[in-house]
């Protein structure tokens, strides 16, 4: 199937499978004539005999959807990551890039699988599926001295380079700035020419909920550490999303101890994760659900509970009854507002999809009006001692934006993000971020192997590990160490775990010998979250701790997918948006391939370095304390590395302006 590329044949129509959840029906936004220039669009990637036969189905899709997904050509036979030697490849390079593309794609994993939506509601690996089987087939013939190049998801084709060069470049939604508003997200992606790849869908990086668990884990752990006041039994943790942005938060709550009630309105949604065990009850009554929170927290039980329903009843129930919520946060898409990552309060799900395509404008007030509902709610809970958090998602900036009480009078938020209180200053300013992996043996044994080779590397680290990293060793030691039981695997077999430089590269170093060893059996695909030190540039939440006014500039990730790029990585992409939604960041990936050989010794300590340190480099020159110290520890390590450190200006000095 590979080797073909867009199948020759064209094949029949087939149903919609109801099977799976798909992505709500987009805006009718779409000139009859821009309509005509979508529908050329899609037809260029087949040949001109085939246009008349297929121009109608297109057609129809694209008024009944709002997107061309040429459904037809969907592979029939399930998709999954399976193993490395499944893909034939001329280069095992590809045959990896190939096993992440099907994995980002299993729908034990995609959020809506069959439009090529991995997750967030609008974070797609490609366009259409044409786009997926001409990816495939260029990956198939690729040898190691050529470069695939991506534009949005549109195979460009296969370019000369070298066995130094990436053998994948990736781009989405790189817009000129002027046209990066969401209504142009809207019209470019309709058109196809152009995709939101959130932050690793359109990198094919993802690795299924198990990264956004650990994320969400060390967050609940540290602002439970964060509270000062005395809890007796569990701390309540209430917040929303099982689906967009992967439903990691009821598992998270369940390992951070605490009990976790999940608002969530797609019933798919839930009944996903119930079976996946990421939840461990579900309620539809708000009253029965209360019960058992007060029981659970009364037991100082830790477990996961479902609300099947708006979060915004959640919120206002637990006001009224006056439920003691001791953490709160958000994790709906809200950086796709108006186009299903966010449901409005006193709708179904059913009416509130139909008005996306039907009535934008109600759908939209109706949004606004739910999000002050809400903010009132929280501000409540607020006033009662709950410490609430932006998780990152735009739920602060969209809230603002709808006119919710949520900003004080100096114009600030009411509320921080979670990178400023807790990942900012704690993690990403001394190196620790969201390291990953996948073992494309697809051996669970190739897996635990990783784990103990990361828990080893970590137990080193931490017998002569500074006061300030002790604590983020310790609990991510503790992670990988209960990973396995904890049952976090979705699709690959994969695992993420927060470290700094030292750490990544001395694991990736012990993986790759222990692959030369014939210990692990297959090669390792390394890769990372963009939710990193470097790879991301956003103002409302990976740099939200940066106060020297370029929380707005983006060279940081730009330049890490540059020097990504020339130190060795396997595949780089660069991204408008990621997380926060179209236009408000820019992010950098990677993928980088390790098997057991020299030259990828080599890559793994050159890549890796820059990859973290880049993103201290930076922290350190907006002045944060934890990146200086850090920074200073790795010009120590690496006589090469000079950094220019900043001088910090006296108080007193800058008073000048108050004469």
């Amino acid at each position: 199937m590979f080797n073909e590329g867009i199948p020759s044949q064209i094949p029949p129509e087939i149903p919609l499978d109801e099977s799976v959840n798909h992505a709500p029906v987009r805006k009718d936004i779409l000139s009859k004539e821009e309509k005509k220039l979508a529908l050329a669009n899609a037809l260029r990637y087949f040949p001109a005999e085939q246009h008349a036969a297929l121009a109608p189905g297109f057609a129809r899709e694209l008024k009944q959807y709002g997107r061309i997904y040429m459904y037809r050509y969907r592979p029939q036979k399930p998709i999954t990551a399976g193993r490395l030697e499944d893909y034939p490849a001329k280069c095992h390079q590809a045959a990896a890039i190939m096993l992440m593309i099907n994995n980002n794609l299993d729908k034990a994993i995609a959020q809506h699988p069959h439009e090529l939506i991995t997750y967030g509601g609008n974070g797609a690996v490609f366009q259409n599926w044409a786009q997926y089987h001409l990816c495939m087939h260029y990956l198939s013939q690729m040898t190691d001295e050529q470069t695939l190049v991506l534009y949005s998801g549109h195979p460009l084709g296969l370019f000369p380079s070298s066995k130094e060069a990436p053998r994948l470049v990736i781009t989405n939604g790189m817009v000129i700035p002027n046209y990066s508003s969401r209504n142009h997200w809207e019209k470019l992606n309709a058109l196809g020419v152009s995709q939101y790849g959130q932050m690793t869908a359109g990198s094919f990086m993802y690795i299924g909920p198990q990264g956004i668990v650990h994320g969400t884990t060390i967050t609940i752990m540290n602002a439970t550490r964060m509270r000062t006041q005395e809890t007796k039994g569990s701390l309540l943790f209430v917040s929303s999303g099982l689906g967009g942005m992967s439903g990691a938060q009821p598992k998270a709550a369940r390992i951070a101890g605490v009990v976790g009630v999940i608002a969530e309105i797609d019933p798919l949604a839930t009944a996903k994760r119930y079976e996946q065990g990421w939840v461990d009850e579900v309620y539809h009554d708000l009253g029965s659900l209360t019960t058992r929170i007060l029981e659970a927290k009364r037991g100082g039980e830790a477990v996961s509970l479902a609300y099947q329903g708006n979060v915004v009843d959640l919120w206002e129930h637990l006001a009224a009854e006056g439920i003691g919520v001791e953490l709160g946060s958000d994790q709906t898409s809200l950086h796709n507002p108006f186009s299903g990552g966010y449901y409005p309060v006193g709708y179904t799900l059913e009416e509130s999809r139909k008005m996306i395509a039907k009535d934008p404008g109600h759908f939209e007030e109706a949004v606004r009006l739910s999000l002050r509902r809400q903010v009132k709610a929280i501000n409540t809970l607020a006033t009662r001692g709950m410490y609430f958090f932006d998780y990152g998602n735009a739920f602060l900036l969209e809230a603002s934006r709808a006119g919710a009480d949520i900003m004080l009078a100096n114009g600030k938020f009411r509320y921080p993000s979670y990178v400023q209180d807790i990942m900012g200053p704690l993690f990403f300013d001394y190196g620790f971020g969201p390291f990953r992996w996948v073992c494309t043996s697809s051996l669970e044994e190739d897996l635990l192997e990783t784990d103990r080779i990361a828990a080893g590397v970590l137990e080193e680290l931490l017998e002569q590990a500074p006061a300030d990293i002790y604590s983020q060793l310790q609990d991510n030691l503790h992670w990988i160490r209960n990973a396995h039981k904890n049952n976090l695997v979705v699709g690959s077999q994969a695992r993420i775990l927060y470290a700094d430089a030292r750490g990544r590269v001395r694991i990736a170093l012990a993986m790759n010998r222990a692959i030369r060893e014939g210990r692990i059996k297959g090669p390792i695909v390394l890769g990372r979250d963009h939710h990193d030190v470097s790879g991301t540039d956003s103002p409302y939440r990976e740099t939200s701790n940066i106060y020297d006014g370029s929380s707005l500039t983006a060279d940081m990730a730009v330049h890490n997918v540059i020097g990504d790029a020339f130190r060795g990585a396997t595949w780089v992409s660069l991204h408008n948006g990621g997380g926060v939604g179209w236009g408000e960041a820019i992010n950098g990936g990677f993928g980088l391939v390790i098997d057991g050989s020299p030259d990828a010794d080599r890559r793994i300590k050159s890549m890796l370095f820059w990859d973290v340190n880049n993103g201290i480099a930076r922290r350190a020159w907006a002045r944060n304390p934890g990146a200086i110290s850090a920074l200073k520890r790795a010009m120590e390590e690496e006589p090469l590395l000079k950094v220019t450190v900043p001088t910090p200006a006296d108080p007193k000095v800058l008073d000048v302006f108050d004469v």
